[in-house]
């Protein structure tokens, strides 16, 4: 289940981005790297676009605590753009059996 829950959280926040501008439709992939373990027990991968949208993220298969859990990635990763009021975003995030956590300074913090 609580990888059924990563998952989600991964397609939350890919699709949380904000929306691109139409100049950038062409931009182009300049870098990316991917990397997995035989045995799937990690993860890597990153990205750059020419518009100067990056993104980078790693994980680690974590054993199950019980036997009613199953084997869940626990990942960090960040990515950053240009938003249309031209400032540089950039997030951090860790994405675990405790749930999907972001930081950035344009994100509000809980009291």
């Amino acid at each position: 289940m609580k990888f059924v829950i990563l998952f989600a959280a991964l397609f939350a926040v890919a699709f949380a981005r904000p929306q691109s501008n139409p100049a950038d439709k062409n931009a182009e992939i300049v870098s990316q790297t991917a990397d997995i373990a035989a045995d799937g027990s990690q993860y890597s991968f990153g990205s750059q676009t020419s518009n100067g949208i990056s993104a980078q993220e790693s994980g680690t298969l974590q054993q199950a605590r019980s036997a009613d859990e199953s084997p869940a990635y626990a990942v960090q990763g960040e990515y950053s753009y240009t938003g249309p009021d031209g400032v540089q975003y950039a997030v951090r995030y860790t994405a675990d059996a405790t749930g999907y956590h972001a930081e950035g300074a344009h994100i509000p913090k809980a009291l």
